[in-house]
């Protein structure tokens, strides 16, 4: 499992990198989807989004799953290319296929590196 010390991580699964302001999903999540085939953003660029709200939904070749914002702030960037590539969140998560960028995001209740890694290690016991 892939889990940048840089960023911060949501108990359900995505990151924000508070340097940047972008958001997406982890390692982990789109691990445990499998073959992410479809991608919604829900959000649009100057909309002001709360930490915990729905962002954005993905699907896979076995499930589906609402994403959450895992900061509070301003959207001031959507990534336009994640929903014509959604494949892409099967191996970069952290790269190019992050979902939006925030400005003056505020985290949300989120952990570092190490205390998301051993939340994924109790869940999958």
């Amino acid at each position: 499992m892939n889990t940048p010390t840089n960023l911060k991580y949501a108990k359900s699964d995505e990151w924000f990198d508070p340097a940047t302001g972008k958001v997406g999903i982890t390692d982990f999540a789109q691990n445990q989807l499998s073959d992410i085939v479809f991608v919604e953003i829900f959000v649009e660029a100057g909309e002001k989004v709360e930490a915990g709200k729905p962002i954005a939904s993905v699907e896979s070749v076995k499930a589906s799953a609402e994403i959450y914002a895992p900061a509070s702030g301003t959207v001031s960037a959507v990534n336009k290319d994640l929903p014509n590539k959604p494949e892409g969140l099967n191996s970069d998560p952290f790269g190019a296929s992050w979902m939006i960028q925030l400005e003056g995001g505020v985290a949300g209740d989120l952990m570092d590196a190490a205390a998301y890694e051993k939340h994924c290690e109790e869940r999958s016991h």
